[in-house]
């Protein structure tokens, strides 16, 4: 039996949401260019990496930058724009797609979701193995995971990473 190669198997790492809100890639409130949420410089220590530790938000477009205060996170659900847990301002990273919408907090959660999307085998680990029940990836919404929406999703993640070059 021939094996598959790594790109298609995806193997699921077990990661929360959380993981990945360390850079968080936002519409700059100002100039409506790219902007960086990112652990404020000066702090030492493991509180530096915490979610609730103070952040801030930088613009290299038009010189933004603002403090967070480091107090717990706030993770909005509902309608309308995906935002940060952080200053709640619109993720740049998400596009509509017709079954909804699609979004990442940074580079590295597109990624992951590419390579989930891309993989025509997707493992989880035992029970036993598992970390944590139910991570990311098993809640992604349904269309994200049909096979029949591959391309199209793929086509979403290609224009969120255009998105970052122009």
């Amino acid at each position: 039996m021939a094996s598959l190669s790594p790109s298609s198997r995806f193997r699921d790492p077990q990661l929360k949401k959380g993981a990945f809100v360390g850079t968080v890639l936002v519409c700059c409130p100002r100039c409506a260019r790219p902007a960086h949420v990112v652990p404020a410089s000066g702090l030492s220590g493991s509180g530096a990496s915490s979610m609730s530790a103070q952040r801030s938000l930088v613009c290299r477009s038009c010189g933004l930058s603002r403090r967070h205060p480091g107090v717990p996170l706030v993770f909005r659900f509902g309608t309308g724009p995906i935002t940060d847990p952080y200053f709640n301002v619109p993720l740049w990273l998400q596009t509509e797609t017709r079954h909804g919408l699609l979004w990442a907090y940074n580079l590295e959660h597109l990624t992951l979701i590419g390579q989930y999307v891309q993989a025509p085998l997707r493992e989880r680990p035992p029970p036993s193995e598992a970390g944590c029940t139910m991570s990311f990836i098993a809640r992604l919404p349904a269309w994200i995971k049909r096979a029949k929406n591959r391309t199209e999703v793929l086509r979403a993640i290609d224009r969120m990473r255009t998105s970052l070059v122009s």
